[in-house]
């Protein structure tokens, strides 16, 4: 999320914070996930944030509004932009998410592409979160994982009547998978990771930090495992992060 931001607003600085201590959010209840993150949410804004983008799919499947009412800044979830994305190229109308347990059971995919007219399945991929954090990703237990699941969203579409042209990644940890997924799936399937979506709202929005050319500034902050917050951040930044601050958010 934040790489697809770094691109597309090269004027703006940013403030990431990483809630490591309290991970995964995916296995957790609604309230508990609705704290956490309106916490998270509140240091950002304490730390000058002006417009918060809640990289986290299921804290903005299940913590969205309460997010909203936490703070008094623009807040855009991960879920709509996502959504949109599937809409916008999908000939079947159908579209397969895969995410958390939480973000499923919330239903808040599937909801939002009803409102853009697309039909979808969704499918919880409980392990992949930390084969993931383990760096585990060319694995072959990983491989194996993945197939597994992706096997079970087509053959669950296939049961409830859909034809899915498209896959979307419904967890922000699941784009370092994605070479696999496009391995493992037909080529007519688009794999579609809402980033991109959501850095052009964004953009939309900053019209001048989009518009300038001198680079970003980023803090980072992490409420645990500081070293593995930077060696799995650098993987999805593809930039070195020189530093991360250890910050307390509560219990």
């Amino acid at each position: 999320m934040l790489r697809a931001l770094l691109s597309r607003l090269p004027g703006a600085s940013f403030v990431y914070a990483g809630d490591t201590a309290r991970l995964p959010y995916g296995s957790k209840s609604r309230a508990t996930i609705a704290r956490y993150a309106t916490e998270s949410a509140r240091f950002l804004v304490d730390q000058g944030a002006e417009f918060l983008v809640i990289a986290c799919n299921t804290a903005s499947a299940l913590a969205l509004d309460e997010i909203r009412e936490a703070v008094t800044v623009p807040v855009l979830g991960v879920v709509d932009p996502g959504a949109a994305e599937a809409a916008a190229h999908s000939l079947t109308r159908d579209c397969i998410i895969l995410a958390t347990s939480a973000t499923v059971e919330s239903r808040a995919y599937a909801n939002a592409c009803a409102h853009v007219g697309v039909r979808a399945f969704e499918k919880a991929c409980p392990l992949l979160v930390p084969l993931v954090e383990e760096s585990w990703t060319n694995h072959a237990v990983t491989r194996e994982v993945t197939k597994i699941y992706l096997d079970e969203a087509m053959e669950g579409a296939a049961h409830a009547g859909l034809h899915p042209d498209s896959i979307v990644l419904g967890c922000t940890h699941y784009p370092l998978l994605r070479a696999l997924f496009a391995e493992l799936v037909p080529s007519t399937i688009r794999i579609v990771d809402s980033a991109e979506s959501i850095a052009s709202c964004v953009a939309a929005d900053f019209p001048a930090a989009a518009a300038q050319n001198n680079a970003s500034e980023c803090s980072f902050f992490a409420t645990d495992s500081v070293n593995k917050f930077r060696a799995l951040g650098e993987r999805f930044l593809g930039r070195a992060i020189p530093s991360v601050q250890l910050v307390d958010l509560g219990g």
